[in-house]
């Protein structure tokens, strides 16, 4: 008897030890496979590259190597002399060209007062130089505009607040118009984006919380999800000239699920966080966020449920009847 109870005790723990390792296993492989988390995740931020509207030599820097910047602060300054002189140069050209337009009236003026003692064709034609003169004048005042204008852009400003890169402009640099000197990383713009793979995409939706474990940081960030990616780089299709399909015939038989751009809004962001733009993350989507809570009401709420069909419908086309399931693959 004492055999009897012995043997089903160990039965009875053979399969309650079996049972748990099959949780435990289920489990792992829901994790592990199916749950929407990822260790492929960064710290991302807009980077705005400074490039100066004018050229010329840098004569001042008024900022270091990675530091603090808020929108509207100088950077750096060019060559001011240079172009003040521009503009007392288009000041003088468009004195000159408003002392001729005043001869060129007074001149009109005079012809019109004699009448009939004037010919009509020098009447027109000092009337031409009037309008001629006006249009020089107009020419002569834009100049001076664009002169004031590039004047007040030898001073590069800050676009946003943020932090420079790590080596500002020096001192008798020569920079050009047009071509990028520093960079600024936009403090506002501080998101993460996480790679999710492709078959954990249903478990993620607009709206949902996530968690963010930054590496080397001991506290967990909280977001929420705040766009997934509309498309990715087919690979197995290159462009061709005659502007059709170039697929690749040949592809991998092991096939790995791609990876996914999500892209998650930080909801807060605590005072001694280091926030590093390019930063190793683990991103992990939890619960039902705003965006599934109305999907699934909508779903089960009587507005949603479809219309009943008539019984009596139409007959359905011979060729589609006929036609195999899997004809279409």
């Amino acid at each position: 008897m004492k055999k009897t109870w012995f043997s089903l005790g160990q039965i009875l723990l053979t399969l309650i030890v079996v049972a748990i390792a099959a949780v435990v296993l289920w489990k792992l492989v829901d994790y592990y496979m199916f749950a929407p988390w990822t260790r492929d995740g960064h710290v991302r931020a807009d980077v705005i590259q400074v490039a100066p509207d004018v050229s010329g030599l840098i004569t001042e820097v008024k900022v270091v190597d990675n530091q603090q910047v808020h929108k509207g602060d100088v950077l750096f300054v060019i060559d001011r002399a240079r172009y003040a002189l521009t503009l007392r140069n288009a000041q003088a050209t468009a004195q000159q060209r408003r002392a001729t337009l005043d001869q060129a009236r007074r001149e009109d003026a005079r012809n019109r007062t004699l009448g009939n003692l004037v010919a009509r064709e020098a009447v027109e034609e000092t009337h031409s130089r009037v309008e001629q003169a006006a249009a020089a004048l107009a020419d002569a005042e834009v100049a001076i505009d664009t002169a004031r204008l590039n004047l007040q852009r030898t001073e590069i400003l800050s676009p946003v607040d943020g932090y420079l890169n790590d080596r500002a402009p020096r001192v008798g640099e020569y920079v050009s118009a047009g071509r990028a000197v520093l960079s600024v990383v936009d403090m506002h713009s501080f998101r993460v984006d996480g790679y999710f793979e492709e078959t954990k995409l249903h478990g993620i939706d607009i709206g949902q919380p996530v968690d963010i474990k930054v590496m080397g940081e001991p506290n967990i960030l909280r977001g929420h999800v705040q766009s997934i990616v509309a498309a990715i780089e087919d690979r197995d299709r290159q462009q061709s000239p005659s502007l059709l399909p170039n697929v690749n015939p040949a592809f991998s038989w092991v096939r790995l699920a791609q990876r996914i751009p999500v892209r998650v809004t930080l909801d807060e962001i605590p005072a001694d966080f280091r926030m590093i733009a390019g930063r190793t993350a683990t991103v992990s989507v939890r619960g039902l966020g705003p965006s599934i809570g109305k999907r699934a009401a909508s779903e089960t709420s009587p507005a949603s449920a479809p219309a009943p069909t008539s019984s009596v419908s139409a007959p359905a086309p011979a060729s589609s009847a006929s036609a195999p399931a899997g004809a279409s693959q």
